[in-house]
């Protein structure tokens, strides 16, 4: 009589595991001199875009020329308008939009959590949720987007 091999058993992530997972697989591909950020929107389980914090198309990025923000010693959270940088949020709202991806219903999944100006973009985009591996020095966002009624879920 033979035995029977066991077969070793893996723990398998759960969606939101994995999903925060590619958000940080994202996030390396960012080119932010102060926080590297991933983004993925995700609906019934399938991935609709993803984003990472980077200069716009074509124009240099920060890796290359500095950042104006550290240069001035801006703290985090404040004065975004001086960074050179698309937010993840917003590149991947951007991408679903170039590519004809509604995204209403949608979750997003972050390596942080949004800022009020990605808050009030994702609003109106109609994301439902909001899953996120860390915090950002933002309360406006998070009173924002509480009041839109968008769950948000720290992982």
């Amino acid at each position: 009589m033979t035995k029977k091999k066991k077969i070793p058993v893996h723990k398998r992530p759960s969606w939101d595991e994995y999903f925060l997972e590619m958000a940080s697989l994202v996030a390396k591909r960012s080119t932010c001199l102060r926080r590297s950020v991933g983004a993925v929107l995700v609906r019934e389980k399938r991935i609709l875009a993803t984003g990472y914090n980077g200069a716009p198309s074509g124009l240099k990025h920060c890796i290359e020329v500095g950042c104006l923000r550290l240069k001035l010693k801006i703290p985090s959270g404040e004065r975004h308008e001086l960074c050179r940088a698309l937010h993840a949020e917003q590149n991947a709202l951007i991408q679903s939009s170039l590519h004809g991806i509604s995204v209403k219903g949608a979750t997003l999944y972050a390596t942080n959590q949004p800022c009020v100006i990605c808050a009030k973009m994702l609003i109106n985009a109609g994301i439902k949720e909001i899953v996120i591996a860390q915090g950002y020095p933002d309360k406006m966002a998070m009173d924002f987007l509480k009041q839109a009624k968008i769950k948000i879920r720290k992982i």
